[in-house]
């Protein structure tokens, strides 16, 4: 992995137009389909309905729990029951809470990536995921002390590619959007990043296809230390 001294670094962020880092966190920081998978059979079993393998769940992935809900009841011919909607994520929050963790992982080069970026640029993570579960994943993954801010979609209106988050988590950093750099792994985090004026990196480990992307991405990461070469380009 590219490493960068701690000097170099601070003088790379005063000279470049990207003074701030958002990561998404699902499929980008964490591989935590596992944990959404488990989360959501656990409450289809708790109402009486068979689960959905990982596979099937990761595509699923990427707008929030109550679409994830929404998709799985229509997979399953019950989109027309909205009354399931509301045991279904009291039992998806009830499950992760309970476990952010358990059965995923922090994707690999994460863990070495974010000590080199933070001292020299302020990170925030931007996800579909409300605030609270993003939290407890981010603090069960280690990793929430590396960031200023995590902005979670707490209601229907602040999901991606709304730009709302991205616009305030630029706002709390003091930085224009065009200095806040995206990175995403999906078509959600790719348009609210244009929606916003932010430019925008493809987290290609993740979760999103590059065919499903509204319009090529800028730079292409295939792993996450090629971030530090893209600051680098940017001085």
């Amino acid at each position: 992995m590219p490493t960068l001294r701690r000097s170099s670094l601070a003088m790379s962020r005063s000279a470049s137009p990207i003074r701030a880092i958002a990561f998404d966190l699902d499929g980008t920081l964490v591989d935590s389909a596992p944990d959404i998978g488990h989360a959501l059979n656990q409450g289809l079993r708790e109402s009486g309905f068979g689960g959905f393998d990982l596979e099937q769940v990761r595509a699923w992935i990427g707008d929030g729990p109550d679409v994830l809900i929404e998709r799985a009841l229509k997979a399953l011919e019950h989109d027309d029951r909205p009354e399931l909607r509301k045991p279904l994520r009291l039992a998806f929050d009830r499950c992760t809470l309970a476990a952010p963790l358990a059965h995923g992982s922090v994707f690999d080069g994460i863990p070495a990536l974010l000590p080199q970026l933070r001292p020299a640029w302020p990170l925030v993570v931007v996800t579909n995921k409300p605030t609270a579960l993003a939290r407890a994943v981010l603090d069960a993954a280690q990793l929430l002390p590396f960031f200023e801010a995590v902005q979670g979609a707490d209601t229907a209106a602040l999901r991606k590619p709304a730009p709302a988050m991205l616009e305030r988590a630029a706002r709390q950093l003091g930085v224009a959007p065009s200095q806040l750099l995206m990175v995403g792994d999906s078509a959600a985090d790719m348009g609210c990043a244009s929606a916003a004026g932010c430019p925008a990196a493809w987290a290609g480990w993740g979760y999103g296809a590059l065919h499903s992307l509204p319009a090529p991405p800028r730079w292409r990461l295939h792993r996450p230390g090629q971030l530090l070469d893209i600051l680098a380009e940017t001085d």
